[in-house]
């Protein structure tokens, strides 16, 4: 199993990005599928999730202004980052089952 994270950059507060998570590997269909983050100095934490059925969940933190979805034909995750904030500055992973992906910076300038 391997995933491929990309779209990480560096953008103001106000604006947005979009983090592709591309699997190989496994079924991607059926697993549910994860983005978490790091910033430094902390814990990594659970972003957002979508089931297989599509039931999503987000962290407070980001609940209306991040999108998670998924395009089970492409094997690709995605996270739609709006109204991004300096707290929102970090490394931001993709995960399905066990496997995490190599993780891709995200930095917001005040």
């Amino acid at each position: 199993v391997q995933l491929q994270a990309s779209g990480g950059g560096l953008v103001q507060a106000g604006g947005s990005l979009r983090l592709s998570c591309k699997a190989s590997g496994l079924h991607f269909a059926i697993n549910t599928i994860a983005w978490y983050r790091q910033a430094p100095g902390t814990q990594r934490e659970l972003v957002a999730t979508i089931s297989s059925g599509g039931g999503i969940d987000y962290a407070d933190s980001v609940k209306g202004r991040f999108t998670i979805s998924r395009d089970n034909a492409r094997r690709t995750m995605y996270l739609q980052m709006n109204d991004l904030k300096p707290e929102d500055t970090a490394v931001y992973y993709c995960k399905v089952q066990s496997t995490w992906g190599q993780g891709t910076l995200v930095t917001v300038s005040s």
